[in-house]
């Protein structure tokens, strides 16, 4: 079993392990902020929750619809690295206005910019790891980039605690240190990463929302699109996870603590569970991911200390790890090989639109009714897309 799974990571291509790292210090720098942005919102601007709501269902929604166009335009020129190239650039230009914020209009700005550099890079980069992947390990190779996306994703958290130790809780000094990272992963996606040449180049471009380019996805590519819409109206915006970990006990000091127990189990679970799709039912390790987050909502909605909110932030990272890496494997698995960006894009574009209406309601539904009835309307979404994949599992694995 152990020279079956070394075999396995071996045979994964350099490229792969390439964008995994750049993804890993382009999150340290992401996840550095955000673990304490809820925090200087609502406690140094002054913010509502509604607000909070708001401006990241509108800077993560905008991510998620700017790939529809990335990805086909990726799939037009044939090239994906240039494509990669401004999108992290673009994320990195905006770490420094953080730090510089003096208002929350100025944080939804630079939030709306990083996610459109988020974007612009989002369809690109997943369809070049489809480009490079065989379809005998293309579970593995999505599962191994998402955990080291997450490895950067709990080293953040854990940098914000200690940089918050160092500088006495001067939220304004920690933020300045997200600029490193970000600047470290634009080096290494310049002089790290390659890409095959693709056939195909230089077709006409075509927009991806048009008759001609939808008819092109079969049934089941379809249904992953309207599965992953309605799972991602359930799984809203994590700055809620923060908000329900202050209300829990957590100081501003320590309440990355949050972001970085549910990175952990994201990131320990995201390959393991990308391997074993490989071998067994991506749609039943699906389905366990739902009902991971149906249990994490519950006890989130239920969470009366800090150690039962961070129970719920063990479940949500654990549902994560089961269910980011083989959404991308089933995107993958069911569209064409000359469409894989465009794939991506429009099933991004779909979750873009689910992600804003959930945060909306999410922060509606906190400011009016309270936490515990936002995690049991995660839940209930959650029920939804279960019946959902059980209803439609046969056609996704066909």
């Amino acid at each position: 079993m152990q020279e079956l799974a070394a075999t396995s990571v071996r045979a994964i291509p350099r490229t792969v392990w390439a964008l995994g790292l750049v993804s890993l210090f382009m999150d340290l720098s992401s996840e550095l902020v955000h673990s304490l942005l809820p925090v200087f919102l609502v406690g140094t601007l002054g913010v509502s929750v509604l607000t909070v709501g708001l401006i990241e269902g509108v800077a993560e929604a905008t991510a998620l619809i700017v790939k529809v166009f990335s990805g086909a335009l990726s799939d037009f020129i044939g090239r994906r690295k240039g494509l990669l190239l401004l999108g992290y650039g673009l994320a990195a230009l905006t770490k420094p206005l953080f730090p510089l914020a003096a208002s929350a209009d100025t944080v939804f700005t630079a939030r709306i910019l990083d996610r459109v550099g988020k974007g612009i890079r989002g369809a690109p980069r997943d369809a070049l790891v489809a480009d490079v992947a065989t379809a005998e390990i293309r579970g593995a190779c999505f599962g191994l980039r998402q955990s080291l996306d997450t490895v950067g994703a709990f080293l953040g958290p854990i940098l914000a605690i200690l940089l918050m130790l160092w500088f006495a809780g001067e939220i304004t000094w920690v933020l300045w240190f997200a600029v490193i990272p970000a600047a470290v992963a634009v080096g290494l996606l310049l002089f790290g990463v390659s890409e095959p040449s693709q056939e195909g180049s230089g077709q006409q471009f075509r927009s991806p929302i048009n008759p001609r380019s939808l008819r092109q996805f079969s049934r089941a590519y379809w249904w992953v699109v309207g599965i992953g819409a309605v799972f991602t109206l359930a799984r809203f915006s994590e700055a809620f996870l923060v908000l329900r970990a202050l209300q829990s006990g957590f100081s501003a000091t320590w309440v990355p603590l949050v972001m970085v127990v549910m990175a952990a189990f994201y990131m320990l679970s995201a390959y393991p569970v990308g391997k074993w799709s490989d071998r067994v039912s991506r749609t039943a390790l699906l389905g366990a991911g739902l009902l991971l987050l149906i249990v994490a909502d519950l006890v989130l909605a239920y969470a009366d200390s800090s150690a039962m909110a961070l129970l719920g932030v063990a479940l949500w990272g654990l549902h994560m790890g089961f269910s980011q890496g083989i959404l991308a494997s089933l995107v993958a698995d069911t569209t064409p090989a000359d469409l894989k960006g465009t794939a991506f894009g429009l099933f991004n574009l779909a979750s873009g639109l689910a992600l804003l209406l959930a945060s909306v309601i999410a922060g509606w539904l906190w400011q009016e009714f309270g936490a515990a009835v936002t995690f049991y309307a995660g839940a209930g979404f959650s029920v939804v897309a279960l019946l959902l994949l059980l209803t439609r599992r046969r056609l996704i694995e066909t």
